[in-house]
């Protein structure tokens, strides 16, 4: 719970968005600004302070993720850099191969654009559609993979809907069709909610964001196996192995290290609470209200996430009038709602249009209380039934709206 705001207590639902940086991490991270502030190139005793930092830092993101050595991971300013990096200058590095990459129909937004940029440089790109839950099966993946592919990129887990991919039998799908295949995984909404061991996955690049576990914003990594080439995207210097050019973010770094520490000590115990956070406001709600659908897989999802579709009312009045209550939630990616177009991912899913503005995501967070999850559960269903008793929806027709959606599946 954070302060109260107009009187009302506030409840923090939003961390597929962001999330607060820990006080550890805080703590790890304001020496960087003036104390140790040199530059991690320069070769006198400030600088290499800030370079022994910067590499302990990678050493605690290599073994959160389980990479074969911290020589591999890139960092970034950031998830989105880490995606298109991925798709670009890997894309870029093997052109020679091929021109052909296949990727899934409910991608973020930064693998989706690069590639539709390398579409319009010549490229070819396979969009495959997942089921209803969004799962991606590996026989789709085997079947759209050939000799000219040069990438397969697709996301661990969906940052709208909360499914986790079998990544590790898509990986070998892909792998059994083209060897040559480099496999990406967008593992972002994944770090700190959800265990990555990139050994048992078998990918060959994975991005990741600090901001989303309870690190600082502006920093994020990209992993490449050794031996993956990258074109960089940046240039104009020699950091980072010449992947990305530019002076580290050292005090955002070192936070990224810290965040992973972190993490590494309290992942069970932020699993098994969020997940019983999530599943105790899932019950209430079902309890209370009618014409409610969940989205994304029933059970192979995020723990911390929790995702809805409300029919008959309005998503961004829901979303206000949730914020006026004390409740900060969402109703999808945090980089494209207040574009107020319909969801790609709810849309790949096949929820309608019209049914998809009323779409919201809860995600719980380790500063969660038990308060928190009582507050939301009673507050979020007064906050529909005075919605849909402003609805211009006849509530006559209800059911019938709903049987025909169930029929639709």
């Amino acid at each position: 719970m954070f302060a109260k705001k107009a009187g009302k207590r506030v409840v923090y639902l939003d961390h597929i968005a962001t999330t607060p940086v820990a006080e550890e991490v805080l703590e790890a991270m304001l020496p960087y600004f003036r104390e140790h502030f040199g530059n991690p190139t320069s070769l006198h005793s400030f600088g290499q302070e800030a370079k022994k930092a910067v590499n302990e830092a990678r050493e605690k993101v290599a073994t959160l993720i389980n990479a074969n050595t911290p020589e591999e991971i890139v960092f970034t300013s950031g998830g989105i850099e880490a995606n298109n990096l991925a798709v670009k200058g890997i894309a870029s590095a093997y052109k020679r191969r091929g021109n052909h990459i296949v990727t899934t129909e409910i991608e973020h937004h930064s693998i989706l654009h690069p590639c539709k940029t390398l579409e319009r440089e010549g490229w070819e790109v396979t969009y495959l559609k997942p089921d209803r839950y969004g799962l991606i099966d590996p026989e789709q993946v085997r079947e759209a993979v050939r000799k000219e592919t040069v990438l397969v990129s697709i996301g661990h887990s969906n940052r709208e809907i909360g499914t986790i991919q079998n990544i590790k039998e898509l990986v070998q799908a892909a792998k059994e069709k083209n060897p040559k295949v480099i496999f990406h995984t967008d593992a972002a909404p994944t770090l700190g909610h959800y265990p990555v061991d990139l050994k048992e996955w078998g990918v060959d690049a994975a991005s990741f964001t600090a901001h989303l576990m309870y690190g600082p914003k502006g920093v994020g990594a990209l992993w490449t196996r050794k031996g993956v080439k990258v074109r960089p995207l940046i240039e104009g210097g020699t950091q980072e192995r010449g992947v990305r050019a530019g002076t580290e973010n050292v005090p955002g770094i070192v936070g990224f290290g810290a965040a992973a520490e972190l993490t590494m000590k309290e992942l069970e115990d932020r699993m098994t609470r969020l997940a019983d956070y999530r599943d105790r406001f899932k019950k209430a709600i079902e309890e209370k209200l009618e014409y409610i659908e969940f989205t994304g897989h029933p059970t192979q999802r995020l723990p911390h996430h929790l995702s809805l579709i409300v029919h008959f009312i309005e998503g961004e009045a829901m979303l206000l009038r949730c914020d006026l209550m004390g409740i900060e939630t969402a109703s999808g990616s945090a980089c494209v709602s207040l574009a107020l177009k319909q969801s790609h991912v709810l849309f790949a899913v096949g929820v309608p249009k019209e049914v998809s503005n009323g779409s919201v995501v809860f995600s719980f967070g380790r500063e969660n209380t038990e308060e928190d999850v009582q507050y939301a559960s009673e507050e979020f269903p007064k906050i529909v039934s005075w919605l849909r008793s402003l609805s211009p929806f006849n509530p006559e027709n209800w059911d019938q709206y709903v049987k025909s959606r169930e029929g639709a599946h």
